[in-house]
Parts: structure tokens; sequence; C-alpha cells
């Protein structure tokens, strides 16, 4: 398979975290071939802060290899990792980091700051852009979406309290 092909399984875990009202991030770890972790964004889900794409696919393909070093897999993510996810990326020795959306807020492999050019032990390798129209338009849609519901819903009002001076 090539990177596109693992990146549509990213984009396909997306898919289903924003339908059930996540941020559309997904994530595969690939090894000679087989994917051996996914992860979608949970934080919502969750309420952690930590349930990123990344971090998901990190412990679990950490478990299937039975071993914290990752260091003959690829990563592919729909959305450039933050400095969280970057920093597991590096404790995990992943090699290769494939993403496909750029974040102008929060990424850490370019866009904001580069941690993996940073003075660390190790340093993975970028490949930035595949299927990049495809991971920002899932990223696009599910905010639109997000702000018509936002407009249309109630606004919650604080019940008077009986009593209260």
């Amino acid at each position: 398979m090539e990177d596109r092909e693992y990146m549509q399984q990213a984009l396909a875990l997306a898919k289903e975290a924003a339908a059930e009202g996540e941020v559309p991030v997904g994530c595969v770890i690939v090894r000679d071939g087989q994917v051996v972790g996914r992860g979608r964004n949970r934080r919502e889900t969750g309420k952690s802060a930590l349930a990123h794409a990344e971090i998901e696919a990190i412990g679990q393909a950490c478990e299937n290899l039975g071993g914290w070093r990752l260091w003959d897999c690829t990563l592919y993510v729909t959305l450039e990792p933050c400095p969280m996810c970057a920093g597991a990326i590096v404790n995990a020795r992943i090699p290769r980091v494939v993403f496909g959306a750029s974040d102008a807020k929060c990424g850490a492999c370019g866009s904001v700051c580069d941690l993996f050019a940073m003075d660390f032990n190790h340093h993975p390798q970028v490949c930035k852009g595949v299927l990049e129209e495809e991971s920002a338009r899932a990223l696009t849609d599910f905010f639109e979406k997000l702000r018509q519901e936002l407009r249309t819903r109630p606004k919650w009002k604080k019940p008077e309290r009986e009593g209260a001076l």
C-alpha cells in the first residue's frame, strides 16, 4: 500500500469521529504493510485532553507489538500533530510521520513550531500534505456544521431563583 491508501484509512477514522461529534482527526500506524494501531479523536466522548487520535493509535500499536519502541513504524494522521502528540511520537521513536492538513493554530511539525527539529534524541522524517484537501475539508465541514448548530441552538439562560436578593 502507498501513503494515500493509509491516509484514506485515517480519513475514515476521522469521519467516525465527526459522526460522534468529535473534531475529525484519524490516525493509523503501519509496520511492514500491516496496520498495528488505530485512533481517532475522542476528547469530548472521553472528557479527556489526552484523547487525541495519535495517542490512541500509539497506545494500541505498543500493545499490539508488545513494546513502546515503534522504530519500524509509520504514523499517518489527518491533521498535523500538536506538541503533545509530537512528543509522544518522539518518545515512541516513530521514524516517519505522514499528515494531511497543516494546523496553523497548534501544529508542532512546522506550522507553529517544529519539535522534530529540536535537540531531542529522535528526529522523525515528516511527509506533509498527503490527501491534504480531503483532510482539510473534513475539518472545515465539521466546523461549518457546528457553527450552524450553535446559531440555531436555544441560548441557555441561568434560571431565576425564587427568593433571591
